[in-house]
């Protein structure tokens, strides 16, 4: 045998591409995760919404889009009794008269009780100076029975 030859000291270089592939591997699949993570976290199971939920966002976005498009006669048709009684009729008026160009947007819902959604909501008119001037809000979506909703709370 060899003087000073160590029969384990040949793998060595071996060893640390093996060790640097590995490390590489490790690095790469924790890119990876901390890439994807964010993704994972912004999906939601499809268990958090009930069967209201839908006709709940529904009755929201048919009731601002009536707002949107200055349509009171039904707006009204969607407001419950009890946000009728609430709601002056000049206030209505005043809430649906808007001649300047209009949007809106809904935030997710969520149930505030069986049959009661409540949705922030954001509404973007047109000020004086042409400016867009938002105002922040929410309105309740109740059923009112056989799966018929409406409006309980304007925004």
């Amino acid at each position: 045998m060899r003087r000073g030859f160590i029969p384990h000291n040949a793998f060595m270089p071996l060893c640390g591409a093996l060790r640097r592939a590995l490390l590489a591997l490790l690095l790469v699949s924790l890119c990876i995760s901390l890439l994807l993570s964010p993704l994972a976290a912004k999906t939601h199971p499809a268990h958090d919404v009930d069967s209201g939920y839908i006709p709940a966002l529904a009755v929201a976005d048919h009731f601002l889009q009536a707002w949107q498009s200055g349509d009171t006669e039904n707006g009204i048709a969607l407001l419950t009794s009890r946000a009728k009684e609430t709601a002056t009729t000049d206030g209505i008026d005043r809430f649906f008269s808007n001649s300047a160009p209009s949007a809106y947007e809904i935030g997710r819902g969520k149930m505030l009780k069986h049959g009661r959604y409540g949705f922030p909501v954001v509404l973007v008119s047109a000020s004086k100076n042409n400016h867009p001037r938002r105002r922040f809000s929410s309105i309740v979506i109740v059923d009112t029975g056989h799966n018929d909703w409406a409006v309980d709370k304007l925004p």
